[in-house]
């Protein structure tokens, strides 16, 4: 079994295959790459920038690795955002259907809180499990810019199977 050592992170350096967009009013995406899985060691403190090699082009790639304390904490601000967002949208889904369903006497209009509840609503809805799964995915280590010809490259964590 591979287990994780403690002061380093596994990541994926993903080479893009091919990148194809087909339909008109259905629209579907299909990717295919090639990944090789590299341990990288995590700084003391700060940042630091690695170099990765792409296993199919030898393409060097620069990628910044954060400590294991910032990683955590960045986690679990995240982890704490997306349950907000969650309570705003029960509070606001519960707030409109609250004012959405009275009845009103002629000429007197909904509060103003009621479209930004709606509002508020729909953001949440995407906020919220955006954050949740960006927190569980979050592994510290984020590809730096590359030039033109090597952005057919990605970092994705490894995902521990056990």
């Amino acid at each position: 079994m591979n287990r994780p050592i403690p002061g380093t992170v596994e990541v994926a350096v993903r080479h893009i295959l091919s990148d194809k967009v087909t339909g008109f009013l259905v629209r579907t995406r299909r990717i295919t790459w090639k990944d090789g899985v590299f341990r990288v060691r995590r700084p003391q403190s700060g940042k630091q920038t690695v170099e990765l090699n792409c296993p199919v082009c030898d393409a060097s790639l620069l990628a910044e690795v954060r400590t294991e304390a910032r990683t955590r904490r960045t986690r679990v601000v995240l982890g704490v955002l997306a349950a907000l967002s969650a309570i705003v949208f029960f509070a606001a889904f519960a707030y409109a259907v609250h004012e959405g369903g009275r009845t009103l006497p002629e000429g007197q209009s909904l509060p103003t809180l009621f479209p930004v509840s709606v509002v508020s609503i729909f953001v949440t809805f995407v906020a919220a499990p955006t954050l949740f799964f960006r927190s569980r995915i979050y592994n510290g280590v984020s590809l730096l810019d590359a030039p033109k010809p090597r952005r057919l490259h990605g970092i994705k964590p490894v995902r521990v199977r056990g």
